[in-house]
């Protein structure tokens, strides 16, 4: 199942960062945070990358395959809680890999 605009407005006014950025990807959105990805909208859910800070946030996750063939399960993120969703994105960013570098075209 696809994700809806109308969802992915509704989760993004969570964010009190102007610096949420997403992209649409076969009918999911992957969710950036100044450049780097955060985790994404699947079938109508957030789901955030399981990292050390999530997994300090969130006390007992729900783990989640975001799609069909995917290797690594994602933390869903159900909470109405702006206020932990934003704390949760500021202490990840330092974890998360930069994004590559795309090579200049000839």
């Amino acid at each position: 199942m696809a994700s809806s605009k109308e969802y992915l407005e509704y989760v993004l006014e969570f964010f009190n960062e102007p610096n949420i950025t997403y992209k649409y990807m076969f009918g999911e959105y992957t969710l950036y945070f100044k450049d780097k990805i955060i985790g994404g909208i699947f079938d109508n859910q957030l789901l955030l990358k399981p990292t050390k800070s999530v997994l300090n946030y969130i006390k007992e996750p729900t783990l989640v395959l975001p799609y069909d063939g995917a290797k690594t399960k994602m933390v869903l993120f159900d909470k109405e809680d702006s206020e932990l969703l934003n704390a949760i994105v500021l202490a990840m960013y330092e974890e998360l890999p930069n994004p590559k570098k795309k090579p200049k075209k000839a």
